[in-house]
């Protein structure tokens, strides 16, 4: 187990965000979480995060979250969020190599993992572009490598939160960050992701978690969440899941 949170409740206003949610995330598995707009799926990353506090019991590596120094920490866990404010006019390497931050190597080295990392996502061609000249989809793949610098040393297991990675992609880097996201798992990581596409979710994920109104209504193998009734109970719309004709796993159909 890498991280886990126990009762955690959330509400603004009058609205409940998240209503008394136990989950744990292990190493060496993609968990992909699914569920409508406003459902509580980026509140509960903020929760695991730490970027908001959390009212329950969190964990990570069985060690409770409040006795982690903060930078021991993120040499661990990394987080991509969904979109960044960030306007000031660094090259994309710039940008990346701020993930090394948290590293205690010398900057010789952080500009070879930056480098590696770029690669991975496919951004080192952008490598001396100014930031704010990128689209939507080139932010997201460069603060990915940013992510992965990050963590690239770290002592133990890593844990990466992906808030809707692939949201602003083409469909060639749709598929080639998830498929970043499985080889991160299949080596060790505790990767938890957050998408709205059903069929990603349902091709690259190992365990699929649904939220409704701030609730875990389903958790388990994508062919056991992402089944007719789920969906047109969460979502409202009425679907068909067939079987993919050479990979097996359930395609949705509206």
């Amino acid at each position: 187990m890498s991280i886990e949170i126990k009762h955690a409740s959330l509400s603004m206003g009058n609205k409940v965000l998240l209503d008394d949610v136990s989950v744990r995330f292990n190493s060496g598995e993609l968990t992909i979480i699914l569920g409508p707009n406003g459902t509580g799926k980026s509140s509960l990353l903020r929760l695991l995060s730490r970027e908001w506090p959390c009212n329950g019991e969190l964990k990570f590596y069985d060690k409770p979250a409040p006795e982690w120094k903060p930078k021991t920490l993120a040499q661990s866990v990394g987080i991509l969020p969904q979109s960044s404010s960030l306007t000031f006019g660094f090259t994309v390497r710039e940008v990346v190599e701020l993930g090394g931050l948290a590293l205690s190597v010398p900057q010789r080295e952080i500009n070879n993992i930056a480098t590696a990392n770029m690669t991975q996502t496919d951004v080192l061609h952008l490598e001396d572009r100014l930031y704010p000249s990128l689209s939507g989809g080139e932010k997201q793949r460069v603060h990915l490598a940013r992510v992965l610098t990050q963590v690239s040393r770290a002592a133990r297991s890593t844990v990466l939160m992906l808030d809707e990675p692939t949201s602003a992609l083409d469909i060639g880097h749709q598929h080639k960050t998830l498929r970043l996201a499985k080889q991160l798992a299949n080596e060790g990581s505790a990767v938890i992701a957050v998408i709205h596409d059903l069929n990603l979710a349902s091709q690259y994920a190992d365990r699929v978690i649904m939220l409704n109104n701030g609730k875990i209504v389903a958790d388990g193998a994508p062919e056991a969440v992402l089944t007719s009734t789920n969906i047109e109970a969460v979502y409202g719309w009425p679907v068909q899941v067939i079987p993919h004709p050479e990979q097996n796993y359930p395609v949705i159909l509206a």
